[in-house]
C-alpha cells in the first residue's frame, strides 16, 4: 500500500499511526495537494489528503474511512469494538478528534490570510470551539491508560493527533487548565507511532 500526504496533516499523522499500530507496510508518499500534476490530484477528486492506494490500485480517500478499513484488515489490535455501546462510544471520541482537527485547521488558514482581510471573529470562533473541545475531552479522558478497553484504539489515535495539531498550529497553555488530560497526553505520546509520525516543527 501506498499513502499519500504530508507531514504536517493532523489528518494524514492519524492513518500513519493506525498503520503502524497495527503492522501493516505501507510506503509514504510526502505529497499535499498542491500539486495540480502530482498523485492526491491525480488519485482523489476531492483534492485532499490522504489517499490510500492499495497494492490492486484501487483508492480510498478520507481519513475516517481508510482507518476503518484497515483497521478490517488483521485483528493486531482491532481499534474499533465490534458494535454495541462500546462502539458508539468510541466513534464519539473519533468524531470529537477530528472535529479538534477540523477546526483548528480552519483557524489557522483563517491566520495565514493577509492582516487586512482576517476575520477576527471567525477565528475566535474556532478558539471557542477547540476551547470546548478540549474542555469536554477533559472531563472524559481517563487519568491514564487507554480510553477505551485495555489497547490501544482509534479514540486515542484521533484524540492525540488532534492534540498534537493543536500545538503545532495553535500553540497555548491547553495543558495548565486541564493537567488530567495533559498527563494522559504526555504518557500516550510515547508510544513508538506516536513519536515517528511527530510534525517535523515539534521534534526537538
Amino acid at each position: 500500500m501506498k499513502l499519500y500526504g504530508s507531514l504536517t496533516s493532523p489528518y494524514v499523522r492519524k492513518v500513519r499511526m493506525v498503520l503502524m499500530e497495527k503492522g501493516l507496510a505501507h510506503d509514504l508518499v510526502v505529497e499535499g495537494p498542491a500539486d495540480a500534476a502530482g498523485n492526491v490530484v491525480r488519485l482523489n477528486p476531492l483534492r485532499a489528503i490522504p489517499v490510500l492506494e492499495r497494492d490492486d490500485g484501487e483508492v480510498f480517500f478520507d481519513s475516517p474511512m481508510i482507518c476503518e478499513y484497515l483497521d478490517s484488515l488483521n485483528d493486531m489490535p482491532r481499534l474499533y469494538p465490534a458494535g454495541g455501546e462500546a462502539r458508539w462510544q468510541v466513534l464519539r471520541w473519533h468524531a470529537l478528534g477530528q472535529g479538534m482537527m477540523e477546526t483548528t485547521v480552519a483557524r489557522f488558514v483563517e491566520l495565514r490570510k493577509p492582516a487586512e482581510k482576517q476575520d477576527a471573529p471567525t477565528a475566535a470562533k474556532h478558539e471557542a470551539r477547540i476551547a470546548a473541545a478540549l474542555a469536554f475531552a477533559a472531563e472524559r479522558v481517563p487519568a491514564s491508560g487507554f480510553i477505551s478497553g485495555n489497547s490501544i484504539g482509534i479514540a486515542d489515535i484521533t484524540l492525540a493527533a488532534a492534540l498534537g495539531y493543536i500545538d503545532l498550529r495553535y500553540a497555548h497553555d491547553w495543558r495548565g487548565k486541564h493537567p488530567k488530560l495533559a498527563n494522559w497526553f504526555a504518557a500516550i505520546s510515547q508510544r513508538p507511532s506516536f513519536v515517528e509520525t511527530l510534525a517535523p516543527e515539534l521534534k526537538k
